[in-house]
């Protein structure tokens, strides 16, 4: 089925409608799971990957893509009930996220819909599906997952609304949810059902939250009742302390958290996959396309990523801003070298492939086979980065296996190129390290990074330039940047390739001020940068980052930490990106005369700032990004 040269009829896919499923001879499904994407049978999905995990072991499972949630609810009635459970997922991204700009202004497209149309889901679709279903099936399981209740599942603060609200357990009336990458969470729970045991016995299964009545071991965690967080932000800060270590551990403890009147219970993670396991997943047996359903419609998330491979899953760079930890876990989980190989020639197959490999990557994209070098070590550890304040000594930094699976990717027949799009921890592959056989090896990674996969330009984030911001942001000295700068601008001249290295940068982050976003715009400029892409820090739920913002403390200090909230500031701080636009450097320079700080504006407007516009104008713009 992975040769997609073969028409792609639709019995290859999960079944969608009643008549899909009568043509399988089913009378009714075993699982029908609800998601807020468009149905993409591609193994960066999560619903599909689900769903073929639940069909490889022998279940019949149903897929309601993008519910209409508006009318008389005729596709939440469609299928029917399933015999198990119903599952329900937002999608790839946090509904709020895709909805919403960090101004709180609706967007105007959904990469995850065809066509890119907005308006496809609603808003918290865990909540609203969830609700519907309980309402029409009130004696069926409903289990939810995905990264918006993953990210939701204690009390939590919510950008969008201002305010704190409990686990989406209690919102959503689910009975169940699944948090972090959920093959095994899913596949144990549609055993024990299928066993017969009910849904309110199934208590202890890993990576699940749900109310209980059990009374808490002396071992476990109690965290401070959601009705006492919202009196008080400390001891929501507090909370999120205890739930971020418990989720970086090798062996987490069960949590637990009074909301109303009831107690929820969060189980622990399961270990991090294996090889085999992970090798498993990704040789099932995808159509790596579109359900023919949508006639050839563009979906923009499946068009980024269907000639891209997923290298492995987590991430131990612990970024305070970032949800991938909390949501995959610190370890990480790769695939093996002939499974990469293998899901390659399967691309190569493909009716529209060029000969370009999009993306050989992950997460992070130079974290694959990297973990500590003694493994006791890393189980009683209970920091949340491996990189942060500096990289730990116990940790293999070691890119041999990577350097080597570029090298056999990009031997394959048929492959032109592989390119590295994920993003680069230049931190990680450039970590000091005594060994001078890493140290080698870790620079002939960096140069067959530079010289043969980057795809015209290598997106880094140094995030910002400031030292005590990036320190919240557990984030490396802006130092480092300069000197991979150095390192790739060298490696663009011996090989004489005209190469562009872009920087990511965030403003308004907790304890970022104008002082801070100032010397951004001097060292930037200084490096000729004019920047483009760049994000206004949105507040997602678990993230260390929001919970200051929320807060303003630091959890782990309790330490007063400066936060920029108003929407003039936060429009201004993102404005200093953009000194060298005419109209946004008048405004800016209006701001900053109102608030006082005309010290900041004649450092903008200094002859340094002259100069560079000088030596500057006859140079070609880089495009946007």
């Amino acid at each position: 089925m992975g040769n997609v040269k073969n028409p792609i009829r639709k019995e290859y896919f999960l079944p969608t409608t009643r008549d899909e499923m009568i043509r399988l001879g089913w009378d009714q499904a075993d699982i029908i799971i609800f998601s807020g994407d468009a149905y993409v049978d591609h193994p960066s999905f999560g619903a599909s990957v689900i769903g073929r995990v639940l069909q490889n072991a022998g279940f019949k499972v149903a897929i309601v893509p993008q519910p209409n949630w508006r009318d008389d609810l005729r596709d939440f009635k469609k299928l029917g009930r399933p015999r198990l459970f119903f599952g329900v997922s937002a999608g790839a991204m946090d509904s709020m996220v895709n909805h919403y700009t960090a101004g709180r202004r609706l967007r105007h497209d959904d990469a995850y819909t065809p066509g890119g149309r907005h308006g496809m889901r609603p808003d918290y679709p865990t909540i609203v599906y969830s609700k519907i279903l309980k309402e029409l099936y009130p004696d069926s399981p409903v289990i939810a997952g995905g990264i918006e209740a993953s990210l939701r599942r204690v009390s939590h603060y919510d950008y969008w609304q201002d305010k704190l609200r409990p686990s989406i357990l209690s919102d959503s009336g689910a009975d169940m949810l699944c948090y972090g990458m959920g093959e095994r969470t899913m596949l144990e729970i549609a055993r024990q059902l299928d066993s017969g045991i009910p849904i309110h016995e199934i208590t202890d299964i890993p990576q699940t939250v749900l109310f209980s009545n059990q009374i808490p071991a002396s071992t476990d965690i109690r965290l401070h009742s959601y009705e006492d967080c919202l009196k008080n932000k400390k001891l929501q800060a507090a909370n999120f302390k205890f739930i971020e270590e418990e989720s970086n551990k090798y062996e987490g403890k069960v949590i637990w958290q009074k909301t109303g009147n009831k107690m929820i219970k969060i189980n622990p993670l399961f270990h991090p996959m294996t090889e085999d396991e992970m090798d498993a997943i990704y040789s099932l047996p995808f159509t790596r396309m579109p359900h023919p359903r949508y006639k050839g419609k563009d979906i923009p998330a499946y068009n980024m990523i269907r000639h891209s491979v997923t290298l492995h899953r987590g991430c131990f760079g612990g970024c305070s801003f970032c949800t991938i930890s909390a949501h995959q876990g610190k370890f990480i989980s790769s695939r093996s070298k002939e499974s990469v190989l293998k899901e390659v020639k399967q691309i190569t197959e493909m009716n529209d492939f060029k000969g370009y490999i999009s993306d050989l990557g992950g997460p992070s994209a130079n974290m694959y086979s990297l973990k500590g070098k003694d493994i006791e070590i890393c189980k009683k550890c209970k920091k949340p980065s491996c990189l942060h304040p500096v990289v730990c000594p116990n940790l293999n930094v070691n890119h041999s296996k990577l350097l080597d699976l570029y090298k056999s990717a990009s031997s394959i027949e048929g492959v032109k190129k592989t390119f590295v799009g994920s993003g680069v921890r230049y931190d990680l592959a450039m970590a000091p390290v005594i060994n001078p056989v890493d140290r080698d090896i870790n620079n002939k990674y960096i140069e067959e990074l530079i010289e043969h996969h980057v795809s015209g330009r290598l997106k880094v984030a140094p995030e910002h330039t400031s030292d005590h911001v990036l320190n919240l942001m557990r984030k490396p000295s802006f130092s480092l940047f300069k000197k991979f700068k150095a390192k790739f601008e060298s490696v663009n001249r011996a090989q004489n390739l005209k190469q562009e290295l872009i920087p990511y940068f965030i403003s308004s982050h907790p304890g970022c001020k104008l002082d801070d976003m100032a010397d951004l715009v001097v060292e930037t400029k200084d490096l000729n940068y004019h920047l483009e892409q760049v994000q206004d820090f949105t507040p997602t739920p678990m993230t260390l980052s929001t919970e200051i913002y929320y807060s303003g403390i630091n959890p782990y200090t309790g330490e007063k930490i400066y936060i920029p909230k108003t929407e003039e500031e936060k429009k201004f701080q993102k404005q200093f990106f953009f000194w060298y636009k005419p109209e946004l450097f008048r405004d800016l320079s209006l701001f900053l005369k109102k608030v006082g700080r005309i010290d900041i504006l004649k450092r903008l407007s200094s002859n340094s700032e002259r100069n560079y516009r000088k030596k500057n104008s006859k140079r070609e713009r880089p495009e946007p990004y």
